[in-house]
């Protein structure tokens, strides 16, 4: 019985070390990298792709047809001979039967045809477009993760504090309940006190709620059922915050971006696009190898049986001399839209550039804030202390001790809003220098 109990621990071992498992942002990250569904709908994607390219590819490998049919020709027809050649006369002369049975077997392949081989040229370009939509994917899921992670320990931070101030409002409800009973405090006095102790309680239920609702979005971020436990805790290096993490301006290249890069693909494929266009004119020179049989009779029998074969090979050249001016009319499209992509990537050079500096400067700007936010709450909680001592000892009114306590909450919530900016900011200026990999990567 003892064994029986020990191997049963072995089994579900790994099942209850899974539920205790802790979760920190690294992670959540690798999770949603490698379980979201979105990960399957850009990995079939570039699938796409490589079969793409082996269509492509097909146009200029050999390709072998087969036909055949049957025909009952039900009223023949009939070729006149001129009088003269056979006769005084009109000759009515039917060339075939009532039945034709016809089969043939065709091989044809590609010799030379420019505007097909610089057309192949693209698949290359859409192979490395699918690769940087799977990037672009995953730095979606790295960058929805983070900010879902760092919503929830600003909501659990704020939870912490309300908790603290709910005690602090309930010892004082207590000592002024007494106070009141023994006739030396108002009635009006525990009111306000009671008034602040309910708002507050309001606010650590409506806290708890966020937990919960920013814990159900992180596990959406990462493909984890809502059902599924999540035990989310930090590690050493991410909270507190690091507010040294500013890097250099001239860090900055526009190419780190992936939307830049996807950017010089669709330009270079333009490029192909247009340079296919004007390859249009040149002639195309094919092979084809033919081999197949007719047969003829009055039955449909006959037509199978007298069947006598033929063969043919040769070269088929084909080139178009005037097409109304659309060739020149499809190029001009496709010039254009060259052109057009050239200014947008030197428009996207500046954009990016603008975002990441907007990013640096937010950054820069919520760093001071959390500073000078906490440094608030510690200067708020030592005058609170001081008013606080001064009511205990009469010195002091009710007002007084509940502004004083409201100062704490205001400097409180002045502090969450700002972590949770200067959270955002980080992942917004990692977004905006194209590192969001490199992030995850250094967690």
């Amino acid at each position: 019985m003892k064994n029986y109990l020990i191997l049963l621990l072995i089994f579900f071992s790994p099942l209850i070390s899974q539920g205790q498992d802790k979760w920190d942002l690294k992670s959540c990250i690798a999770y949603g990298l490698k379980n979201h569904r979105s990960r399957n709908v850009y990995s079939n994607e570039q699938l796409a792709a490589q079969a793409k390219a082996k269509e492509a590819l097909a146009a200029y490998l050999p390709s072998i047809s087969i036909n055949g049919s049957t025909d009952n020709n039900l009223k023949v027809q009939e070729t006149i001979i001129p009088a003269g050649l056979f006769g005084p006369t009109d000759t009515r002369v039917a060339f075939t039967k009532k039945f034709t049975t016809t089969g043939t077997v065709q091989l044809d392949q590609t010799i030379y045809d420019q505007e097909l081989i610089t057309g192949l040229k693209a698949n290359k370009y859409n192979s490395k477009l699918a690769a940087l939509n799977v990037v672009a994917n995953d730095e979606t899921i790295i960058y929805n993760i983070s900010t879902a992670y760092y919503q929830i320990f600003v909501y659990r931070e704020q939870l912490e504090f309300l908790k603290a101030n709910q005690k602090t409002y309930a010892q004082q409800l207590a000592i002024s309940k007494l106070q009141v009973d023994k006739g030396v405090a108002m009635e009006s006095d525990l009111n306000k006190i009671q008034v602040n102790y309910n708002n507050n309680q309001a606010e650590v239920v409506a806290a708890e709620s966020n937990v919960t609702l920013s814990e159900n979005q992180l596990k959406n971020a990462m493909g984890l059922a809502l059902s599924a436990a999540l035990n989310v805790d930090p590690s050493a290096n991410e909270l507190p915050p690091n507010l040294n993490l500013i890097p250099e301006s001239n860090s900055f290249s526009e190419s780190n971006r992936n939307e830049y890069q996807v950017a010089e693909v669709n330009t270079s494929l333009l490029d192909i696009d247009q340079k296919r266009s004007r390859a249009g004119i040149l002639p195309k020179i094919s092979f084809y190898g033919r081999y197949g049989g007719n047969g003829f009779g009055d039955k449909i029998g006959e037509s199978f049986s007298t069947i006598t074969d033929f063969s043919a090979i040769g070269l088929k050249l084909s080139m178009s001399l005037f097409d109304g001016f659309k060739r020149g009319a499809v190029y001009n499209q496709a010039h254009y839209k060259y052109l057009n992509s050239l200014e947008n990537l030197n428009l996207d050079k500046e954009k990016y550039r603008l975002e990441y500096e907007n990013a640096r400067t937010k950054m820069l700007r919520e760093q001071v804030n959390v500073e000078n936010n906490r440094r608030n709450i510690e200067l708020a909680e030592s005058v609170f202390k001081s008013t606080d001592l001064q009511y205990q000892k009469g010195v002091t009114g009710l007002t007084e001790w509940l502004d004083a306590q409201n100062s704490i909450n205001d400097a409180q919530n002045n502090y969450l809003n700002s972590l949770y900016n200067f959270y955002l900011a980080r992942i917004d200026l990692e977004k905006a220098n194209g590192t969001l990999t490199n992030f995850y990567s250094s967690l």
